[in-house]
């Protein structure tokens, strides 16, 4: 499992799997392409192996595979959902691993896909495992996903801007993030952020979205 050049070989699905997330929903798809994307520029500057790195950067690709389970009336609801409706849409990580474990190989991305929306705190779901019960890979993958939640908009609220994106971030340090993931993340904002939304990062608000 350790053997990066062993899951390129998934990449074509990985590529398939997007596909098919933008036939259901376009904005989940580009969400997971931004991700993946941000997470493998935070991997850059932690001190990570590139096997690791590669396992991380995969896994963000299928993190919100499991909204596929979720029913479109809740997923492509325009307006903030109820608690009924976020009952449901708690439940993606759990359908996303459960649909990543029947490839004998992704049981690690599997567990990383689990455990993205966990909480350094213990405040997360769907397990409420804290610090470093929580993944290293999800810990990664937590902050990549926040800040385009939070940067994107939506219909029903604008993103916040770079700055104000990377305030929360620091600001939550301990608390939604890992700290040193959340740490490093801060201190390399602007090659982190710089040039991915095509507009400056100090000005702009930027159009993409965290809600993971």
């Amino acid at each position: 499992m350790r053997d990066a050049e062993h899951l390129l070989i998934y990449h074509d699905l990985v590529a398939g799997i997007v596909a098919a997330m933008e036939a259901r929903d376009p904005y989940t798809a580009s969400h997971s392409m931004r991700v993946a994307e941000l997470t493998q520029r935070l991997c850059r500057v932690l001190p990570l192996g590139t096997d690791t790195a590669e396992i991380i950067h995969i896994a963000a690709h299928f993190h919100d595979i499991g909204k596929i389970g979720v029913e479109d009336a809740v997923l492509r609801k325009q307006g903030p959902l109820n608690e009924s409706e976020w009952q449901k849409m708690r439940l993606h990580p759990v359908i996303g691993s459960d649909i990543l474990r029947r490839v004998d190989c992704f049981d690690e991305i599997a567990g990383i896909v689990r455990s993205h929306h966990e909480r350094w705190d213990g405040g997360g779901y769907p397990d409420g495992l804290a610090d470093a019960q929580i993944p290293y890979g999800a810990r990664v993958i937590a902050v990549a996903d926040s800040i385009d939640a939070m940067c994107s908009d939506r219909s029903y609220r604008k993103g916040l801007s770079a700055e104000q994106c990377k305030k929360e971030i620091a600001c939550n340090a301990g608390v939604r993030y890992d700290p040193q993931i959340a740490a490093a993340a801060v201190a390399h904002w602007e090659e982190l952020l710089g040039g991915f939304y095509g507009a400056s990062i100090t000005h702009s608000s930027l159009s993409f979205s965290f809600v993971g």
